[in-house]
């Protein structure tokens, strides 16, 4: 069997699908919140990210 690029793109998709949507389905829902904070040791300002549940 030759594998070409489409084949390969269109195969790897269709698994990475099959596999990503019962993972969607069964998360409770959550909420993300964004926080800028000035770090002194980096000398500018960072993004903190954090998952709350709803």
């Amino acid at each position: 069997m030759k594998l070409n690029r489409r084949g390969f793109l269109v195969g790897s998709g269709a698994v990475l699908t099959t596999r990503a949507i019962p993972q969607i389905a069964a998360k409770a829902p959550t909420r993300r919140i964004l926080t800028l904070a000035y770090d002194k040791s980096l000398g500018m300002m960072r993004a903190i990210e954090r998952v709350v549940p709803k």
